[in-house]
């Protein structure tokens, strides 16, 4: 299948490693010409190199940042076509012990930081008639998790705002969707239950398995590509059938 994307430039926050990491290659590998952020200037040089691609350093709670980055991406690659919000989780803790700052730090990063970037590229899309945003969220929007209330709690707000604008914005060829990953093997899953194995174990996976960042990357690059067109204002799950809900 030939998803069009050859030649699209993507910009792909929080990719540094990990899932982020994992959709940038695979959009490098169907030809996009790919930006990618992490807060470590050392950690994305090193993750952008081999890709081939634009690696550049941007916190997602710098909300007057976005513009600025959105503007470099495009002075050195072009119109943005492809936008893909992954940001890291907030800290976790018991459900009624977070601080206000740290309600207002997760808001930032969370809700305003995407949003900000949404607000700069939409704009070009809808002038140029093409656009595909993708937001990567997690499965606790629909199964909360207790200790991970101020993920759950934000991230829930921006499939929310994704719906909203997404019907704002049908009729010009402008998509946006957000995908939900369960339990993914990266570091920082493998880091908190000590392995993969250990990880399926606790969380009763009924695949017994943790899913791999190349089965999250290509859903996610699918959303991002021509043939998904028609779909938009949807929430994929990608979490071999661990999530309960309808």
């Amino acid at each position: 299948m030939k998803l069009g994307l050859q030649g699209r430039v993507a910009l792909v926050t929080g990719a540094s490693k990990g899932i982020g990491h994992a959709i940038a290659a695979e959009l490098a590998a169907e030809g996009a010409r790919v930006a990618m952020t992490a807060r470590s200037a050392d950690r994305i040089a090193a993750a952008a190199e081999p890709l081939g691609a634009l690696g550049l350093v941007h916190d997602g709670a710098d909300l007057d940042g976005a513009p600025a980055l959105v503007e470099r991406v495009e002075a050195e690659l072009g119109p943005i076509d492809v936008l893909v919000c992954n940001t890291g989780g907030p800290p976790g803790g018991e459900p009624l012990d977070f601080t206000r700052d740290q309600w207002r730090d997760a808001y930032e990063s969370l809700v305003l930081g995407p949003m900000a970037l949404v607000h700069a590229v939409v704009p070009g899309m809808r002038e140029r008639g093409w656009g595909r945003i993708v937001n990567v969220v997690g499965t606790t929007v629909r199964e909360p998790i207790p200790n991970l209330m101020l993920s759950s709690v934000h991230r829930a707000g921006m499939i929310t705002g994704f719906k909203t604008v997404a019907r704002d914005v049908a009729a010009d060829g402008v998509t946006l969707n957000s995908i939900l990953p369960g339990l993914i093997s990266t570091e920082r899953v493998t880091g908190l239950f000590g392995s993969e194995e250990a990880a399926a174990e606790a969380m009763g996976l009924p695949a017994g398995r943790l899913g791999t960042v190349e089965e999250m990357s290509a859903a996610a690059v699918f959303l991002c590509s021509e043939r998904a067109g028609y779909i938009s204002g949807e929430t994929l799950t990608v979490d071999g059938a661990a999530t309960r809900s309808v």
